[in-house]
Order: C-alpha cells, then sequence, then structure tokens
C-alpha cells in the first residue's frame, strides 16, 4: 500500500553537510507518525524517482543548499524540464516534469525543503552551522508532518 505523503531525503553522508537530507529522515523516523508518510533516501535525485511520485497527496524533497540565505527555506515546486534533464543527478523540478511526461498528468503537490550547507567534502563531517540549521529544519519537518495537509504547507512556503 501506498502511503500518502512521500518524504525523500537526499545527499551522502560522507560529504559533510550534504548528508543534511538524510539526517532529516533519521530524525523524521524517531520523531513523526509513519503512518501515513514513506520515507525514501538516495545519495541524488534521478529520473526513476519519477515513479515514487505516483498516488501521493503530498512529496516532500530535502537536500542541503548552499544557497540558503537562512537556515532553511521552504517552497513549493513547479515541473521544469531544467538542465539537469538530461544529466545524471537531477533537480526536483525536472522530477516532476518526468512525472508529467509519463503519467500525462500534473504530479502531485510537491515541496522542497533546502538545507544551509557550508562544507561538502567527502570525508568530512557536518559543520557546526550546519547542525544548527539541521535541528531547525528538524523541527519544521516534524510541524509539516503533524499536518500533511497542501493548505497547511501553502502557509507556510517561503514563495
Amino acid at each position: 500500500m501506498i502511503k500518502p505523503v512521500l518524504v525523500f531525503g537526499y545527499g551522502n553522508l560522507s560529504r559533510g553537510d550534504d548528508a543534511l537530507g538524510p539526517l532529516v529522515l533519521e530524525y523524521i523516523e524517531s520523531h513523526c507518525n509513519l503512518e501515513v508518510i514513506e520515507i525514501l533516501s538516495d545519495f541524488q535525485l534521478q529520473v526513476e524517482h519519477a515513479l515514487d511520485l505516483k498516488n501521493r497527496a503530498l512529496v516532500l524533497f530535502v537536500d542541503a543548499s548552499v544557497a540558503c540565505v537562512d537556515a532553511y527555506d521552504f517552497y513549493r515546486l513547479k515541473p521544469d524540464r531544467d538542465k539537469s534533464y538530461t544529466t545524471h543527478a537531477m533537480s526536483p523540478a525536472a522530477v516532476l516534469s518526468v512525472y508529467q511526461a509519463i503519467n500525462k498528468q500534473t504530479p502531485p503537490p510537491c515541496f522542497l525543503l533546502s538545507i544551509r550547507a557550508e562544507q561538502m567534502e567527502l570525508g568530512e563531517g557536518l559543520s557546526e552551522q550546519a547542525k544548527a540549521h539541521l535541528h531547525q529544519a528538524c523541527l519544521f519537518a516534524e510541524q509539516l508532518l503533524k499536518l500533511p495537509k497542501l493548505e497547511n504547507w501553502l502557509l507556510l512556503t517561503n514563495g
């Protein structure tokens, strides 16, 4: 049975702050009711992940980002056939575009929780700043997943 809410965290646990996405999933697994929530993790997004969106009510992508100004950003995604569409690693928007192309329908409501990263070197641990950002993002994700309804998530978006 497919659970209505998918939380997809991606990143590499061996690359410093790139581990933020999977670490949020660890928090969710121990702090949230997983009755309606499915957790999925991978190193990066790929075209096959479009299949994981099928029959979902809500999808939350979680990733580290050096582009965040604040500790984290949260916004709704739209399908976009960006330049990552033809690469090995894809953006969440490109995954939505693939979903739309293969299913001939609009993807479910999808959101991205980006967590500010400082360093992503191989073999490094989390930076001190990323630890603080992770804590804030985990509390935010827990808040989202306590009320997994589109209208609640839209109220909390950055844009």
